[in-house]
């Protein structure tokens, strides 16, 4: 379980392979489980080199480096707090770099390309667990509505392509995420990278207290981004049959988690044991909880033979680890 195919493994290799978001928490994971694999014609560009919203800069870029494969992992990204702060510019920007790259790829020929979603694509009340079929049948979280509205734009990208030119492009919905190069800005961030650094802050200032937002009720499910990029590396090595055999045959995604979730106050006290904090934490419900629980049905991806191998233990332990180093 978790190899993956040898003959798309060698493909894959002897390929050309553009990483769109290099530099991000999931396009750094990529690049250096790519490499792990053996991947050695890697395509890297910085937003200063070219930019993802700029329609000819992506064109001429992909139309002149003609990539095998592309993995779309560029997006503008952030918790609730960002979310309802630059509702525009979340929706703007992703719909921009998904409709450039896929479009892009299409013109150039590419047949092999991956594009990178977001678990909030679901409907607010969606059954629990999340599986891909619940896609666009109710109300999505307010919060992070134009986020999810801009995924979803990209995961129907793929699949008009697909019904259209008979290209091989696949969409994969991740569950909340962590690990090294995540962000650790409080006032952009996610919840589990703004609670270890709200900890460890605490901790060297020895402050009485750590104030969470919310209730500590919501449950979430998190995946280490090793993880994450170990899964793409898999399903990109798949063949097209095998791959579509394994989705509904409406649909292009595929949700990629753990099946496993935590509720917000005990995520709260594993960071606390894995700062060593010791310090007494405090709900403040005056901020929105967001929604009350989110963890995502992989049964279509253990069908295919894939796991996630990180526990959040052993995860939280080694991302802490990172931002003592790079942060701390």
């Amino acid at each position: 379980m978790n190899k993956p195919n040898t003959e798309g493994l060698l493909r894959l290799r002897k390929g050309k392979i553009y990483v769109a978001g290099h530099r991000g928490m999931v396009g750094s994971a990529l690049v250096r489980q790519l490499q792990h694999a053996g991947c050695e014609n890697l395509l890297l560009k910085t937003r200063t080199e070219v930019d993802l919203e700029n329609q000819q800069q992506v064109d001429d870029l992909i139309s002149s480096e003609k990539p095998d494969y592309v993995f779309l992992a560029a997006a503008r990204v952030g918790g609730i707090n960002a979310n309802n702060t630059y509702p525009a510019q979340f929706i703007y920007s992703n719909l921009m770099i998904a409709a450039n790259i896929i479009n892009a790829s299409h013109a150039a020929g590419v047949q092999n390309l991956l594009f990178l979603g977001s678990s909030c694509i679901y409907p607010k009340n969606a059954p629990q667990p999340m599986p891909e079929r619940c896609l666009l049948t109710g109300v999505l979280e307010q919060t992070n509505e134009p986020y999810a509205i801009a995924k979803i734009a990209g995961i129907k990208l793929c699949e008009s392509y697909n019904r259209e030119f008979g290209t091989d492009f696949r969409s994969v919905m991740p569950t909340n995420l962590y690990g090294s190069n995540d962000n650790f800005d409080l006032k952009t961030s996610h919840v589990l990278p703004a609670l270890l650094r709200k900890f460890h802050e605490a901790k060297m200032t020895n402050s009485p207290n750590v104030e969470i937002w919310g209730t500590g009720k919501p449950r979430r499910e998190f995946l280490h981004v090793d993880d994450l990029a170990k899964a793409c590396v898999f399903l990109s090595c798949l063949e097209k049959e095998v791959y579509s055999s394994h989705i509904n045959p409406r649909l292009s995604h595929l949700n990629i988690g753990t099946g496993n979730d935590v509720s917000i106050a005990e995520l709260a006290e594993i960071i606390r044991g894995v700062v060593r904090y010791q310090g007494e934490i405090i709900y403040n419900s005056d901020y929105p909880d967001g929604t009350q629980r989110k963890l995502l049905d992989v049964s279509a991806l253990s069908g295919l033979g894939w796991k996630a191998r990180i526990g959040l233990q052993e995860g939280l332990t080694s991302t802490y680890q990172w931002y003592l180093e790079n942060h701390g």
